[in-house]
């Protein structure tokens, strides 16, 4: 089949099997931050924003994309500077080996933008669906409030 959607803020024609999954596809046009950790949507390393929403591209079928908005760690930078929940996170030291932290950045963009003011709490019921071996989240939990921060000032 093939159907519109809007990637990374560009419209694009793409061609999907009926069963092939969001992340699939995005990983075929190039998406390499989507990651595969489990196939299953427990991990969230594959998390991207349909719409705005966080979900893990693992478990959609790419064809409910169609005429939808779909945003992936590759689309957050602007003329090279980054996001700051992206900058946060470098920053403050919540990579580590990277695996998972587009998933953590995407899930905190939605927390974000439905929640400009989470507590730790928060953060860290949003992150629940994210999975890392590293970080132990309590630098991703600090990046992601002090990026909430960074963003609220501005907004001022």
């Amino acid at each position: 089949m093939t159907f519109d959607l809007v990637l990374n803020g560009v419209r694009r024609t793409v061609q999907a099997a009926p069963g092939d999954s969001l992340m699939d596809l995005l990983r075929r046009l190039g998406c390499k931050s989507v990651k595969n950790g489990c196939d299953d949507g427990y991990c969230g390393a594959c998390a991207v924003l349909l719409d705005g929403r966080a979900v893990n591209a693992c478990l959609v079928f790419a064809a409910r994309a169609a005429g939808h908005r779909v945003d992936t760690l590759e689309g957050l930078s602007r003329e090279g500077v980054l996001h700051p929940v992206q900058r946060a996170a470098l920053d403050l030291g919540a990579v580590q080996c990277g695996f998972c932290t587009p998933g953590i950045v995407m899930t905190a963009l939605d927390l974000l933008a439905r929640n400009p003011r989470p507590t730790e709490h928060e953060v860290r019921e949003a992150l629940a669906g994210n999975y890392c071996r590293c970080t132990g989240y309590v630098k991703p939990v600090e990046a992601i409030l002090a990026a909430a921060a960074e963003m609220r000032e501005a907004a001022e």
